[in-house]
């Protein structure tokens, strides 16, 4: 059971929608109906669990847009990994902005997770990520995922 809420952030060219705590059987997003907005962007940066009931919820409240556009910004490997296995968590009409890559230096043992970006990193012809990582000792770090199934939403639409 956790804490979970929804902040709005508007300015004159787009709505932002900021989630913040864990997505699960307690999260009630009838507080917040999706309709109406000609386009939205959700910044999942501060989401910070996601289990079977709140995946439930999420697809049916992400279906109250309609057809407006959605773009999600700043997903955690959390988030990618649903993207990834859920059909509907990302619906037809979004698009993924930005996420995190988990990224392991065997020297150290430090983790880091490297924002990667629309058009610097990826696009839909494919990846680009940084020829270098290192971590704070300056050792190199390398990805932490399978990159054939950690990237596959690239490539889906």
């Amino acid at each position: 059971m956790g804490k979970f809420d929804i902040k709005l952030v508007k300015d004159k060219d787009r709505t932002t929608l900021q989630l913040v705590g864990v997505i699960d059987e307690d999260v009630d997003f009838n507080k917040f109906n999706l309709s109406g907005y000609p386009s939205l962007e959700i910044d999942l940066s501060l989401v910070k669990g996601i289990n079977s009931c709140g995946i439930r919820e999420w697809i049916k409240w992400i279906r109250t847009a309609g057809d407006a556009p959605i773009t999600y910004v700043n997903c955690a490997k959390l988030i990618v990994d649903q993207i990834n296995m859920v059909d509907g968590f990302l619906p037809a009409t979004g698009k993924v902005r930005s996420f995190y890559v988990p990224y392991y230096s065997d020297k150290n043992g430090t983790e880091k997770s490297i924002l990667f970006q629309y058009g610097t990193e990826f696009s839909e012809n494919g990846l680009r990520p940084p020829d270098s990582v290192l971590d704070a000792d300056g050792s190199p770090m390398e990805m932490d995922v399978i990159e054939a199934k950690y990237f596959k939403f690239i490539s889906k639409k």
